[in-house]
């Protein structure tokens, strides 16, 4: 489907607007990086620990900051992930830097304590059901169940323990405000449930997940991601340098290496964390960006084969046109379904998305704008010289017009 025919637009007559805005936002996005002291890190980079916990309640982040800062070492933050679909949750990094690997283990600890002093509604002893595992209460009915006088075999124990708690995360999100919620799962009666209240409590929050990253691991995640990227790039130049010419691969590398600096530029100036997920969206962005400037030098190349005395520039342009409809088809649906992601996937990918929303935007006007201006002005460069070439004194001289070479390899 083309969704435009026989187009005519001076796109390469209109570069030093893109270019100029692509040297500010990169001007911008290094200049927040070095102010700020580097990049914003997720717990994937970084060292400490991160932990994902609901509450029964809108979670309240000031008294959780300050009861994690009162017992936890190093710097702490709390990040409200509510919206999206996900309710009453929040995130609780504690950033420890050149603390050992054991530390890190008791930081975890430490916050696992903070969140049941302030907000576990301790009574007498009893369990937390809301963030007892399967052994501990196994364990803590074991003996009561006994004494109550229900008959139960280990085996039933054990599956008792687990429909409970498969209940318990799979229906209400690994938490409960009411023992009664629990009452109509199979192999339950008076007796289990009067036990269960005798011998556990409810209370206000339920860790979900929790992930514990040293100074090691951080390390080497962030080599890893710097040399991912590189690597990416690097194989992207041999392959187009191969295809067409080294100019083509250079300017198709500088345009992708251009998306990535004022994406993460646009992370820095935004204050939004680097992570894994980030680093797979940039890499996708990569090769987003380089399969759109291919097509479009691609285009060229057949172009050049019936337009030997056309100025490169006319061709260029042609083939902008040639390709829009395709351009747009392709970006435009992208970005639809990625703008969406942003808006309605929540805090979680917030990161993710975000770097695609950039990344589709630049990517998409640096294929035009960044490429294929680089590519002109290496030619035009390169053929002054022939251009200005001695000039004969004798008044009947011959005037010889040779055609111009194609900057482009022939199709393998």
């Amino acid at each position: 489907m083309e969704l435009f025919k026989n187009t005519n637009y001076d796109f390469l007559g209109k570069k030093w607007p893109f270019i100029i805005a692509s040297l500010v936002l990169s001007v911008a996005g290094l200049t927040s990086v070095l102010v700020k002291g580097g990049l914003k890190y997720g717990i994937d980079f970084k060292e400490g620990a991160l932990m994902q916990v609901k509450f029964a309640y809108p979670p309240p982040d000031n008294k959780i900051r300050q009861a994690m800062l009162q017992q936890v070492k190093g710097e702490v933050s709390v990040q409200d992930l509510s919206g999206g679909g996900v309710t009453n949750e929040v995130e609780i990094v504690t950033e420890a830097k050149g603390q050992a690997e054991g530390q890190l283990a008791a930081n975890r600890q430490d916050m696992e304590r903070v969140l049941t002093a302030t907000f576990g509604k301790s009574d007498s002893g009893k369990l937390d059901l809301n963030n007892a595992s399967r052994e501990s209460l196994a364990n803590r009915l074991r003996g009561p169940l006994a004494a109550a006088g229900v008959a139960m075999s280990e085996d039933q124990l054990q599956a008792l323990v687990t429909n409970l708690l498969g209940e318990i995360n799979t229906k209400h999100s690994g938490l409960i405000t009411d023992f009664n919620q629990v009452a109509s799962i199979a192999g339950m009666n008076a007796g289990i449930m009067n036990t269960l209240r005798q011998e556990c409590y409810l209370s206000d929050f339920h860790v979900m997940g929790a992930q514990m990253v040293g100074p090691k691991v951080g390390k080497e995640l962030r080599q890893k991601a710097v040399l991912a990227t590189l690597y990416a790039l690097a194989g992207m130049l041999a392959y187009i340098a191969f295809r067409f010419e080294w100019i083509y691969g250079l300017g198709a590398v500088i345009a992708c290496f251009h998306d990535t600096l004022i994406t993460i530029g646009l992370f820095s100036l935004f204050n939004k964390e680097i992570s894994m997920t980030v680093i797979a969206a940039l890499l996708t962005l990569v090769g987003y960006s380089m399969n759109d400037t291919i097509v479009i030098f691609d285009r060229i190349r057949e172009n050049l084969k019936f337009s030997h005395r056309e100025p490169l520039e006319a061709v260029m342009n042609r083939a902008v046109n040639q390709t829009l409809s395709r351009t747009i088809m392709t970006s435009g649906l992208t970005f639809l379904t990625v703008i969406a992601l942003f808006i309605w996937g929540g805090p979680v990918l917030g990161g993710f998305s975000f770097a695609l929303v950039c990344g589709i935007i630049v990517g998409t006007y640096s294929s035009v704008f960044v490429a294929s201006p680089i590519v002109l002005f290496w030619h035009n460069y390169t053929d002054k010289p022939k251009r200005s070439g001695p000039v004969s004194s004798g008044p009947s001289a011959p005037r010889v017009e040779t055609a111009r070479k194609s900057p482009i390899k022939a199709a393998k």
